[in-house]
């Protein structure tokens, strides 16, 4: 990286999701160079917000705010891996800002998706289509995605799931090489042991941010038990969100 990642601000961020509040009240700041990750019980918005920051989602109040590409893997079950597409061509598909839409992609740029295919351990699948893939190699192209759109900031919304843990391991050490050049890394993760040990600042929803900084001290017991008394609190019945206002 030539140059430092800019901060990504949240300014009071309220965010909804199918017409009903999800991220509320939210206020703070992923640093230059951090590895955050975004932890809570279910329903708590971290996906949400992870969409709004990638420009996915549109914001109810607030605003979001950072000067650098935003780079964002989504859950890979959220993907329909049926479309007929080979794993180089959803590789280049993270080349799209050089290439444009309707553009084919030039040789560098194949090199370099096939040069992040080896990187994520897929060598030899180029033609290989995504739907014939396992869960862990599927996630796996995704990385590589990820590796050609050279972000500074990454998103990672549950990039370890259904992974055996060789994979789980060989992507956590590609997170920690991102960290390493200076990106800005957020995680949305559920093993608390693997947060604890690998991630130096969390970001602990509830809906409402219940901590925000470093590990140690937003994943103590009391800050848990909060964030679980809150979801256990959420109401099916809450008012929707004022749409017209968010436009």
């Amino acid at each position: 990286m030539t140059r430092p990642a800019a901060p990504v601000l949240l300014e009071n961020l309220t965010v909804c999701h199918e017409r009903r509040p999800a991220v509320h009240h939210l206020s703070g700041a992923f640093a230059p160079g951090s590895l955050t990750a975004i932890v809570g019980p279910n329903g708590a918005g971290k996906t949400t917000l992870l969409r709004a920051i990638a420009g996915l989602h549109k914001p109810q109040e607030g605003r979001i705010r950072t000067a650098d590409r935003v780079a964002l893997l989504p859950q890979a079950s959220m993907l329909d891996r049926g479309f007929p597409i080979s794993c180089l061509d959803a590789v280049m598909l993270g080349l799209w800002r050089q290439s444009g839409p309707f553009r084919a992609v030039a040789p560098a740029g194949r090199a370099q998706a096939e040069a992040a295919l080896e990187a994520v351990g897929l060598r030899g699948f180029q033609k290989r289509p995504v739907g014939s893939l396992s869960a862990g190699q599927f996630q796996r192209v995704l990385f590589a995605r990820l590796l050609v759109q050279d972000a500074p900031v990454i998103l990672l919304d549950e990039p370890f799931n259904a992974l055996d843990a060789r994979t789980a391991a060989e992507m956590l050490a590609l997170v920690k090489a991102w960290h390493g050049e200076g990106r800005t890394v957020a995680a949305v993760l559920h093993d608390l042991d693997l947060v604890e040990r690998d991630f130096p600042q969390t970001l602990l929803l509830a809906r409402d941010p219940i901590g925000w900084g470093p590990t140690a001290e937003v994943l103590t017991a009391a800050n848990r038990l909060r964030a679980r008394r809150m979801a256990e609190g959420w109401a099916e019945d809450a008012a929707d969100c004022d749409m017209d206002q968010a436009a």
